[in-house]
């Protein structure tokens, strides 16, 4: 099912494109209305959700080396930070574009059966600092508690995320009706090629120069450090998964870097946070839906606060198709300004493109492990414990301490 979703949300598309002229009007609204509904549902168990992710994260973070897993986190939160920045250049450059996809909503548009407005419990940033903090706490003080409540919670999540799987064809299909009653689904279908075409190409572009500043810019070390990750890239993208590729990653990576063993440890701490590909996707996807749907480009600062949010977001990207995205359902929605058929639109261009994002994700993190292999060297030095000045011991730590 997994592997499937992207052609199944294709076919899913064609067939409502052509089928919705001759629905019944009473049917439409219906399929509008059960969108809605599961937009809401969604929406408001996904404070749940992040929480349950980032406090499992951190339990299992906790336990590690401290220098070396902050060293890590910072690292991965600075290279996604500066990847999701670098992308609203590109997004100021798509706003460029003339793309009139759907002019803003009006109240002769489609309307649905009913409207459900579930409550706001907890607001998500909120519950991501509260994932977190506790994490981070009880993982350090209360280990076996902890991860008696850690994996309970994976259990809940998880049965919950594998019933989005088989509603996320359903959650689409009310907003692609609408879409079509707009008049918009060819001129989507012609819009958007260019803009996956602008994503690819600044993904793949963006990691060759990591490579090539890794390899102290030596083309022919840099073409063959790519050459080694190929398997694991065909993985991500057959897979839709980074950590199914992960075992061909950590291959990759062991060929290219010098101290192997830290390097390729690096892989199953950053698989699922360290994400080029999404931010680079994600942000540009949203530049393209807001100049679509007749949305001003958000001003440098609400961009940057936009920033600081998905990068904490990150950190509790479920593993499922469309997870990168349904986590930043509520961030769109609040910093820039989505609304319900924006949001099914860029989760539907996600979810599509979602092979050649995660490749993207995961021949990034071949690059991020190579960068911090050169950047470490063989050793990292802490500081001497319980000493108070702030010099660097000469205290190794080795892989076997992560």
């Amino acid at each position: 099912m997994h592997r499937k979703m992207p052609f199944i949300l294709l076919i899913e598309m064609i067939v409502l494109a052509f089928l919705t002229p001759f629905m019944p009007l009473l049917l439409q609204k219906l399929l509008f209305a059960v969108s809605l509904t599961i937009k809401s549902g969604i929406v408001f168990l996904l404070p749940f959700i992040i929480f349950g992710l980032l406090f499992k994260t951190m339990v299992k973070l906790a336990k590690q080396a401290t220098f070396i897993i902050i060293f890590i986190l910072l690292m991965v939160c600075t290279s996604n930070a500066m990847t999701t920045f670098l992308s609203h250049y590109v997004g100021m450059g798509v706003f460029q574009f003339n793309m009139t996809l759907l002019a803003p909503q009006s109240a002769t548009g489609l309307l649905p059966l009913w409207t459900l407005n579930l409550p706001k419990l907890i607001a998500n940033d909120k519950a991501m600092l509260a994932g977190i903090g506790l994490g981070i706490i009880l993982g350090n003080f209360f280990p076996a508690l902890s991860q008696s409540v850690a994996n309970k919670l994976d259990a809940i999540i998880n049965k919950f995320l594998s019933l989005i799987i088989y509603v996320i064809p359903v959650f689409i299909a009310g907003f692609v009706v609408k879409l079509q009653c707009d008049g918009a689904m060819v001129t989507l279908a012609k819009d958007y090629t260019k803009i996956f075409s602008i994503i690819a190409l600044s993904q793949f572009s963006y990691i060759f120069f990591l490579y090539f500043t890794a390899n102290r810019f030596q083309f022919k070390d840099t073409i063959q450090s790519i050459k080694n990750m190929l398997p694991a890239v065909m993985a991500g993208f057959s897979t839709m998964s980074s950590a199914a590729a992960m075992p061909f990653t950590i291959a990759g990576v062991k060929r290219n870097t010098q101290n192997k063993d830290f390097a390729s440890s690096i892989i199953p701490v950053t698989v699922n946070i360290h994400l080029v590909g999404d931010c680079i996707a994600i942000p540009i996807l949203a530049y393209a839906v807001m100049k679509s749907f007749g949305v001003h480009e958000p001003a440098l600062m609400t961009y940057l606060i936009f920033v600081c949010y998905f990068v904490l977001a990150k950190f509790s990207v479920a593993a499922i198709p469309g997870g990168g995205i349904l986590v930043m359902l509520p961030i769109l929605e609040t910093y820039l300004g989505f609304n319900a058929e924006m949001l099914s639109l860029i989760t539907a261009l996600y979810i599509l493109f979602d092979p050649v994002i995660t490749s993207a994700n995961v021949l990034g993190n071949g690059a991020f492990a190579l960068l911090i292999d050169k950047l470490q060297g063989r050793r990292l030095v802490v500081r001497e414990e319980g000493r108070d000045a702030p010099t660097l011991s000469s205290r190794k730590i080795f892989v076997n301490d992560i």
